[in-house]
């Protein structure tokens, strides 16, 4: 006769165990997102102010269309440094573009906004499509590739504009678009949305974004298995080329004028950091565009709150690193809780 083993009780978790399931469970992003708006609405009353909560929207916006497309890159496996270069080009350029023609054109503001916006995506295209060819060809570093073609781009802003702001924008981009807001909200957070909703059903619904991952999962897996890894590759980057491009798009719209600082190094780091604290795998292979959305409302409420705090902006760039150190060592530390169980 066979004899049941007796029901041992459940061992009562200790507090950081119970605290790291839960972070498991529903994930670390929507806690520091809580955390943070409780923390900043208590220090400073005026972060619910209704043009705060609009400033912070729009940040939000133009941080998660870039950010959207460094997920892509670092998906493949790649890493993507010309984004802020190209946010300033596309401005440059796409000014520059739209001033000319509104000059010969002054009747015809909906052909001149229409080629300037062609010639900014074009710009967005040609580059990473560059960087995309360079990786794949010539098989150099992701990273060698996009800090060198980061250098030229930003050069290559500066030598077009002299430094000097471009002016002469159709004040109806600048008026309608890039300072309005629809239905009590910011343009450029439907053109956010809709930046989200086509990248999460390129994930989701495609084979191209299955064979996105399986390319950042396992390179020489995704090969053997006959997927078409170089256009991919190249692929993925053209397509942050592109997000960065409608960045420096919506963000020319927003301040009226063509400018070669617009982007640079900080929109690279932010918009890396937002993809990282997203949970994307720097080893390619993982990433959800939903989660980057979250994660660029989380750090542009971090930024507008230590403005509001008047923090310095040299010690902003130290808290934004350790915020993002922290958050993945957390995330990283609840995953392996939660293999180990």
């Amino acid at each position: 006769m066979s004899v049941r083993p007796l029901d041992h009780p459940p061992v009562p978790l200790r507090p950081d165990e119970r605290a790291l399931r839960l972070m498991a469970a529903i994930g670390l992003l929507p806690l520091l997102l809580v955390a943070a708006v409780v923390v900043v609405g208590i220090l400073e009353p005026r972060f619910f102010g209704l043009m705060n909560l609009l400033n912070i929207l729009r940040a939000a916006s133009f941080l998660a269309i870039i950010a959207a497309g460094q997920m892509i890159v670092l998906i493949s496996g790649g890493f993507d440094l010309s984004v802020g270069a190209v946010v300033a080009l596309t401005s440059t350029v796409s000014a520059s573009v739209m001033a000319a023609l509104g000059a010969a054109l002054p009747e015809a503001p909906a052909t001149v906004i229409a080629v300037g916006l062609v010639a900014g995506l074009a710009v967005g295209a040609v580059v990473g499509l560059v960087n995309g060819a360079c990786v794949v060809l010539l098989r150099v570093s992701p990273f060698m590739v996009t800090l060198g073609t980061m250098s030229i781009v930003g050069g290559l802003a500066l030598l077009l504009t002299n430094g000097i702001p471009v002016y002469g924008l159709p004040e109806a981009l600048v008026r309608d678009f890039g300072r309005a807001l629809w239905f009590g909200v910011p343009a450029s957070v439907f053109v956010a949305a809709a930046v989200v909703a086509l990248v999460w059903l390129a994930q989701t619904r495609t084979v191209a974004g299955r064979h996105l991952h399986a390319i950042g999962g396992n390179p020489q897996a995704a090969l053997v298995s006959g997927i078409a890894t170089r256009r991919h590759l190249v692929g993925a980057y053209v397509a942050s080329g592109l997000l960065a491009a409608v960045t420096g798009l919506v963000l020319t719209a927003r301040v009226g004028s063509g400018q070669a600082n617009l982007g640079g190094l900080d929109l690279t780091l932010q918009s890396i950091a937002a993809a990282v604290i997203a949970g994307t795998s720097l080893r390619g292979g993982v990433g959800r565009v939903e989660r980057v959305a979250v994660a660029a409302v989380f750090l542009a409420i971090v930024t507008n709150a230590m403005n509001l705090l008047r923090v310095d902006s040299k010690l902003q760039l130290i808290v934004l690193g350790v915020v993002l150190v922290a958050a993945v060592a957390i995330d990283e530390l609840a995953k392996r809780r939660q293999i180990r169980d």
